[in-house]
């Protein structure tokens, strides 16, 4: 877990980077990529999703070593044929657990949050989902285990195949030529991400797209069909703590819902935006049929309190470094209290930029956290090991944090607005 943390410690700035080379390359073309508080809502997902995995908050049902174990006819030597047979079973496995999560209402919530986004360029690679706590799809791993591929060699290349599949999200990259018959490129993963009808439930592979043309479910970029990105049922959020369970919240309301025991019971597993007839002709929701008249979600903001949102960014995305590289020193405890308090702090900005009271309440429990622990310390989460005074810091940060989010907050009605509340 330590190795881990410290490559993502490393991979983070470099992923920053791209990102950020993207927009300076945008601008120069003239071309609308990003959007700031859509940036925000991404790359906050991120952080979310780092701490879910530093953590470990995943119940894995089968473990592959048990696999392995139990079920390997082969003893493979390691050499470079182990390692590519190991990048394409997992990229087959992907293909597939991918492909049930867009099939299945439950395990929809499981991806929700990668899709949720209205842009779509590298930011919107780093949403990735923490409500996917139970590892379901052990079984796409079967046939590794029997050829005999290692665990060691599987948690190798499981890290580099997710990290391949990121900078294919843009919209600047147009064709590739023969590298289109072979490879997942943007123009495809453009399509998937797209909520056009023709392109729903498309090009669904993660590395080589060979796999969504055998199995039926490979669409080109149509020149007469530009791309519209999102969800059918807009989030219409930037918490992404929310986004992540906004689909398992509305599938429990359902079924609660539902006349029918028999619906109650089969909503789980129907396809992707299956509903009761009763439930919805009682409780209907808003869904973008035409994409063409979509709506994007753009909340009134002032400069400052945007000004403000970057800062808590930068902030929160510096303590999620320090935690990180950090790590070796902490012991589980303080792991998990600095976790929260990060987690909550995310949770509280993500609330301001929809203009939701829950960022006061949030607000007051990330302050009340972090004085708390700051009290019972005299080297904030090693803090000091990079800042002087930083305690001291630390405690004026929190301070100052709170007083302007009530400020925002109850002063949003007076604040300029900067834009549109909404914008096609």
């Amino acid at each position: 877990m330590e190795t881990y943390a410290i490559v993502l410690g490393y991979a983070i700035p470099f992923f920053f980077g791209l990102i950020a080379i993207e927009a300076l390359a945008a601008k120069w073309k003239a071309v609308e990529v990003y959007h700031d508080m859509d940036t925000i809502s991404s790359l906050s997902s991120g952080m979310t999703n780092t701490l879910k995995s530093i953590l470990g908050l995943t119940v894995v049902i089968v473990s592959y070593s048990f696999l392995h174990k139990h079920l390997a006819i082969f003893d493979i030597q390691s050499n470079l044929f182990l390692y590519i047979s190991a990048f394409i079973g997992i990229d087959f496995a992907s293909y597939w657990s991918h492909r049930f999560n867009h099939a299945i209402n439950l395990f929809w919530n499981r991806h929700i949050v990668h899709h949720s986004s209205e842009e779509f360029n590298l930011a919107c690679a780093l949403r990735q989902p923490i409500g996917d706590i139970i590892g379901i799809y052990f079984f796409l791993y079967i046939p590794l285990a029997l050829i005999g591929v290692p665990g060691e060699v599987i948690a190798v290349i499981a890290p580099l195949h997710l990290f391949a599949q990121f900078w294919y999200h843009t919209k600047l990259i147009k064709n590739l030529g023969f590298l289109e018959n072979i490879l997942v490129t943007p123009s495809h993963h453009r399509v998937h991400h797209a909520i056009n009808d023709i392109y729903l439930d498309k090009n669904l592979a993660a590395i080589f797209i060979v796999w969504d043309k055998i199995f039926g479910t490979f669409q080109e970029e149509l020149t007469s069909e530009p791309p519209v990105y999102g969800v059918k049922k807009a989030v219409s959020t930037y918490n992404p703590v929310l986004i992540n369970f906004q689909h398992l919240w509305q599938l429990t309301k359902d079924a609660w819902r539902a006349q029918s025991w028999w619906d109650k019971l089969r909503i789980w597993y129907m396809p992707t935006g299956w509903r009761p007839v009763d439930v919805n002709e009682k409780y209907p929701i808003t869904i973008t049929n035409d994409p063409t008249k979509q709506i994007k979600y753009r909340p009134q903001l002032s400069m400052n309190l945007k000004i403000w949102t970057w800062i808590q960014f930068i902030i929160f995305n510096g303590f999620v470094l320090l935690l990180l590289f950090q790590i070796a020193n902490y012991s589980y405890l303080e792991l998990i209290n600095f976790s929260l308090f990060i987690f909550v702090g995310i949770f509280a900005y993500t609330s301001l930029m929809d203009k939701n009271i829950l960022a006061v309440v949030f607000e007051f429990i990330k302050c009340g956290l972090g004085l708390f622990f700051l009290y019972n310390s005299t080297n904030w989460f090693f803090i000091e090991s990079y800042i002087p005074a930083g305690n001291m810091v630390v405690g004026i940060y929190l301070i100052v944090s709170l007083i302007l989010t009530l400020y925002f907050y109850f002063n949003l009605e007076k604040e300029q607005a900067s834009e549109p509340a909404f914008s096609k």
